[in-house]
């Protein structure tokens, strides 16, 4: 079937990128695009992921937004002691 569409322009210059990526030709890609589209079609969307917020419940005195530095903290401890064995075993 031959026919005359007008496309616009972001959807222009994304066919022509992928056109000039694979080495196709504008009606291939075209088609198989279009092929693509009918076939999603009809199909039911997936649900959006929702989450829903919850009290962290901490004791009083944890100040939540401290939680990230302590880890850090806690992280460059254990690389120090891990290093300090490391040493400690090459030293011998």
């Amino acid at each position: 079937m031959r026919t005359t569409l007008t496309i616009e322009d972001d959807i222009a210059a994304r066919i022509e990128e992928l056109r000039e990526r694979d080495g196709r030709s504008l009606k291939q890609v075209v088609n198989v695009l279009l092929r693509e589209g009918l076939h999603q079609e009809g199909r039911p969307r997936a649900k959006p992921y929702r989450t829903r917020p919850r009290e962290l419940g901490l004791r009083p005195g944890f100040d939540a937004v401290r939680l990230n530095q302590l880890a850090d903290e806690l992280e460059v401890d254990g690389r120090l002691e891990t290093e300090s064995r490391l040493r400690s075993g090459l030293a011998r």
